[in-house]
Order: structure tokens, then C-alpha cells, then sequence
């Protein structure tokens, strides 16, 4: 090999390794102007061994809780001012840790990750006190409020047993890695006991799931967004969120229940019930788009598409098995046209969702034969 060929080699090989290196650094710079869900769960393995990480880390300590929870919408990953150092402390014992926008358990993961790199007790600690929130704040039928300890007034309904936003379902799915021997968790060495305890409140879950399924002229169908943690029955929310039939927050529901091995028979007919109800409800022919209006502010309408994907709505009358929408005074109308321009183009009215669920069935079916 010609020596000048090898020094170009030798060069292109350098600038590879400089730019990859620079990639990184940048991946890892880039960090503030992510997400604090992306920076807790999705930066590079590397990155959770890094000192940018280990400051997070002191933020997500000092955040939490007495009781083990979080609070949600906080941005760990950004350096706390004195005030909100000062906020953090003084209210390690007030009202707020919550599951609610993948609270807690979005910080729990992110705690393993660190403490997989620097071994620092603290975060194990914090890990276990976190993990034991989730178990003291299972309701004996085996639902999850959305806050824990439940909070009165105007937002009491966060007491409500709460599938919204598949909250209860992101929950268990974190409970299920603890058991299953995530390699996520490896290194935080969780006792045998833990585990165990872990497996039993996800089943009691699983129960919870069966429990208030709804039953609509005798067959299982599916679930409200959140349902009474008393009489377990389809509850109210906020004033537009309504008791219903829900084609959004059944469908982690339904494709947790089909991930379970050796389901039983009750949970076979719970997964036929919601697979049934889902093929009747569907919304042929229409599809969202967002039109600008004359004023420039963006609106979305309802138009007619023949070839448009399936839709389901969001919510649906539990009398009539219609799909309503509903603005801030809590009254049902039949039309995303009827309601109020902040609800109509601030809320999810319409999913495809439930797809995810039809196209998992066939295969599902079979392996329960």
C-alpha cells in the first residue's frame, strides 16, 4: 500500500472517530432542550454514567416526596433555582406525588439507570421508597387513585380508580418488569420478597381490570376512563369527562390482559367482550384535519373521506352507545362542532387505538385455543 494512501486512510479514520465523538458529546449537550420523560428514559446507556446525569439525579432526590411519590410536568433535568430548591423542601410533606403523566414512575426508572453506573445507596433507597408508594397507594380492590394520598375539593375526582391516560396500565407494566427480572433493574439486586409482593399487587390489578369492566345488556364490554374506587362503577372526571364507554384508555387495558400467560376464562371472555365492542363502534368514512380559519387561528373539523383509516371516538353514552363530546359546562352534544373552540382543538376526541387491539386478535385467539 502506497504510504500516501495509508495517510489518507489513517485520516478519513480519525475524522470518522472525531465525528462520532462529537455526535455524542452533542447528543449528550443537547440534553436541556429535551423532554424530562426522554432525558429520564431515552438518552444513551453512557449518558446515565455522566456528571450532567449525576446532578439530575440530585434533583430527582431532592424532589421526591416523603411518602415516595413525584410530582408531574417537572423538569428534573434543568438546575433548580433557590426558590424551587427552597419549594421542593418545604413541601417534601404536602399533597402531590401522583402516577398521573407517567409521574414517579418516569423518575423510578431513571433512578435505576443512574444507580446502574455510580452505585450510590442514596438512589437505591430512593428507588425502594418509590416502589414502595406504588404498593401503599393500591386500593384493596387493587385500582390506583391518579394522586396518592387522594385529594379533596375540585379535584377529587383524582381519587378515582384511573385508567385516563393509561395511567394505572403504565404503572403496571413497570411492576411487571420488577418481577419478570428486567435487566433494567439488575443492578439495584431487588429482594426475592420485593418481587413477590410486586407479582401480587400487579394480579390484584389484573383483578381490578375484571371487576370494572362494564357490562352492557349482559355482555362485557369495555371500560370507563376512570371508574369509583368504592362502587367501581363508570365515574366523572373533569366537567367534560364524563362517565362512558372509553375507545381510548380500554386499549392498554385489553393489550395488557392479552400479554398474560394462561389467561383464565374470565379473562378470555373480558378480552372477547372488548374486542366485540370495539368492531361494532367503529367510525367509517370521516377523518380529522386542521383548517386555518380567517382569523389564523388553527381549528379542526370533521370531513368526509370514504377511503379515511377507522376511527373510534373517545367516549360514548353509556345509555345509547354514541359517541358525544362535551365542552366545559359538562353537557353531552353530538357534533366536534358543537363544542367550545378550546375543547374542540384542546382535547383528543377521536383515536385509532383501538387498531392496535384488532390487529393483535387473530393471533392472540390462537394461541388460546
Amino acid at each position: 500500500m502506497k504510504i500516501s494512501t495509508l495517510i489518507s486512510l489513517i485520516g478519513i479514520t480519525l475524522t470518522s472517530i472525531t465525528c462520532l465523538a462529537q455526535s455524542k458529546e452533542d447528543e449528550s449537550a443537547d440534553y436541556l432542550g429535551k423532554r424530562w420523560k426522554d432525558v429520564a428514559t431515552k438518552m444513551p446507556a453512557t449518558w446515565y454514567g455522566s456528571d450532567e446525569a449525576k446532578l439530575v439525579a440530585e434533583n430527582v432526590l431532592l424532589a421526591q416526596k416523603e411518602i415516595g411519590g413525584w410530582e408531574k410536568n417537572k423538569d428534573y433535568h434543568h438546575t433548580f433555582s433557590k426558590s424551587e430548591k427552597e419549594h421542593y423542601i418545604k413541601d417534601k410533606f404536602e399533597i402531590g406525588a401522583t402516577f398521573d403523566n407517567d409521574a414517579t414512575i418516569t423518575e423510578l426508572r431513571f433512578l435505576a439507570k443512574v444507580y446502574s453506573h455510580y452505585k450510590d445507596e442514596r438512589y437505591k433507597r430512593a428507588f425502594q421508597k418509590g416502589l414502595n408508594y406504588i404498593f401503599i397507594s393500591q386500593y384493596k380492590n387493587g385500582g390506583w387513585p391518579q394522586f396518592y394520598p387522594v385529594r379533596t375539593g375540585s379535584v377529587a375526582y383524582s381519587g378515582h380508580i384511573t385508567y385516563n391516560d393509561d395511567a394505572m396500565v403504565n404503572t403496571m407494566k413497570f411492576l411487571k418488569e420488577i418481577f419478570s427480572d428486567n435487566t433494567e433493574f439488575a443492578s439495584l439486586q431487588i429482594t426475592s420478597d420485593t418481587k413477590a409482593r410486586a407479582r401480587e399487587v400487579f394480579n390484584k390489578g389484573i383483578q381490578c381490570f375484571l371487576d370494572t369492566q362494564i357490562v352492557y345488556e349482559g355482555k362485557p364490554t369495555v371500560w370507563c376512563a376512570q371508574h369509583d374506587s368504592v362502587t367501581l362503577a363508570p365515574a366523572k372526571a373533569r366537567s367534560y369527562e364524563l362517565p362512558s364507554f372509553s375507545g381510548s384508555e380500554s386499549v392498554g387495558i385489553v393489550l395488557m390482559l392479552m400479554d398474560i400467560n394462561k389467561p383464565s376464562n374470565e379473562i378470555i371472555a373480558s378480552i372477547n367482550g372488548a374486542v366485540k365492542w370495539f368492531e361494532n363502534n367503529r367510525i367509517e368514512g370521516i377523518k380529522i384535519v386542521t383548517e386555518t380559519q380567517k382569523d389564523g387561528k388553527r381549528n379542526r373539523i370533521v370531513v368526509e373521506d370514504k377511503n379515511a383509516p377507522t376511527l373510534w371516538g373517545r367516549f360514548y353514552d353509556l345509555k345509547t352507545s354514541t359517541i358525544y363530546f362535551c365542552s366545559r359546562d359538562g353537557i353531552k352534544r353530538n357534533s366536534l362542532a358543537d363544542i367550545s373552540y378550546e375543547r374542540r382543538n384542546g382535547y383528543s376526541w377521536y383515536t385509532n387505538a383501538p387498531e392496535k387491539v384488532l390487529k393483535r386478535y387473530p393471533e392472540w385467539k390462537d394461541s388460546v385455543k
